[in-house]
C-alpha cells in the first residue's frame, strides 16, 4: 500500500500542494503531468521525504507518517521510508570521482553495509538490466546522458526498493537518448516494478504509465489510463495542458 492522503506542503507563505490525495498501487506505474510549478517534483520529493510536508499523511507498506506543523518525523521512520523509496533525478546526479560500478556499489557498502563482493556482484547485475555491464569500470564524464541516465537508474534500484521515484528523468536528454531511458523503465514496468513518476515526456507517459495524474496548482485535478486522459480529459485545463504537450511531440 502507497498512499498520500491530504498532504501539504508550502515553501514560506506560497503553497505547494493543497490537499493532495494520491494512491500508487503495487506493481503499477503512476506519471505525473502538469506544467511547471504544479508540484510534481515536490510530491515526489515528499514522498521519500527529501522534503517534509506540513501536514497529512503518507502510507508506505508497514510505515504511516502523519505530518504536523513544527513536528517533522523522527529519524529512524525517514529512514525506515527512504530503504523503501529509490530515487531519479532528473540531471543523473552520478558521483564524477566514481567509476560507474562505483556509483552503484557506493552507497550499498557505506548505507545498505552490503560485503563489497556482494555489492559489486548486484552492481553487475544491474548493469546488464540496463545494458550496460561493459562499462562497468567507465567514468561517468566518458558516457551519454541516456547511459548516465541508465546508470542512475541501476543505482535507484540496487538496494531493491518498494518504490522507485522518478523526476523528468528524460527531459535532460535528447529524443534518441531518451529513448534509451524509456526502453529501459518501460522493461521495468514489465517486471512490476512500482514506479511514481514526473514527467513532460508523452511518449513515456503513454508507454510506461497505467495511471496518468494531471496536477495543476498543487492540486490533482484529474486521473486515468493514459489512452483515456490524453485523447478525451474532462477537465478544460488538462485539456490545455495535453494539447500542449501533443503539440511539442509533433513539432
Amino acid at each position: 500500500m502507497i498512499a498520500l492522503q491530504a498532504i501539504e506542503k508550502r515553501f514560506g507563505d506560497t503553497p505547494i500542494l493543497r490537499g493532495v490525495d494520491l494512491t500508487v498501487p503495487e506493481g503499477q506505474v503512476t506519471a505525473l503531468i502538469g506544467p511547471s510549478g504544479s508540484g510534481k517534483s515536490t510530491l515526489l520529493r515528499c514522498v521519500n521525504l527529501l522534503e517534509i510536508p506540513q501536514a497529512g499523511t503518507l502510507v508506505l507498506g508497514d510505515q504511516r507518517l502523519v505530518f504536523r506543523p513544527g513536528a517533522p518525523p523522527a529519524r529512524r521512520d525517514v529512514l525506515a521510508v527512504r530503504r523503501q523509496t529509490g530515487m531519479v533525478f532528473q540531471n543523473f546526479q552520478l558521483f564524477p570521482h566514481r567509476t560507474v560500478i562505483g556509483n552503484i556499489t557506493e552507497g550499498l557498502i557505506t548505507v545498505g553495509k552490503w560485503p563489497k563482493d556482494a555489492a559489486r556482484v548486484r552492481a553487475l547485475e544491474l548493469l546488464d538490466r540496463v545494458g550496460l555491464a561493459q562499462k562497468a569500470e567507465a567514468w561517468p564524464a566518458s558516457l551519454s546522458g541516456g547511459q548516465q541516465q541508465r546508470v542512475a537508474i541501476a543505482r535507484a534500484l540496487g538496494p531493491s526498493p518498494r518504490l522507485l521515484l522518478c523526476d523528468e528523468p528524460t527531459s535532460a536528454l535528447d529524443p534518441e537518448l531518451a529513448a534509451e531511458v524509456v526502453d529501459v523503465l518501460a522493461g521495468l514496468a514489465r517486471e512490476g516494478m512500482t514506479m511514481l513518476m514526473a514527467t513532460h515526456d508523452l511518449r513515456l507517459a503513454r508507454r510506461v504509465a497505467d495511471t496518468v495524474v494531471f496536477l495543476d496548482g498543487g492540486t490533482v485535478v484529474e486521473q486515468g489510463p493514459p489512452a483515456e486522459l490524453f485523447a478525451r480529459p474532462a477537465d478544460p485545463r488538462t485539456r490545455r495542458f495535453v494539447q500542449t504537450l501533443l503539440g511539442e511531440v509533433g513539432a
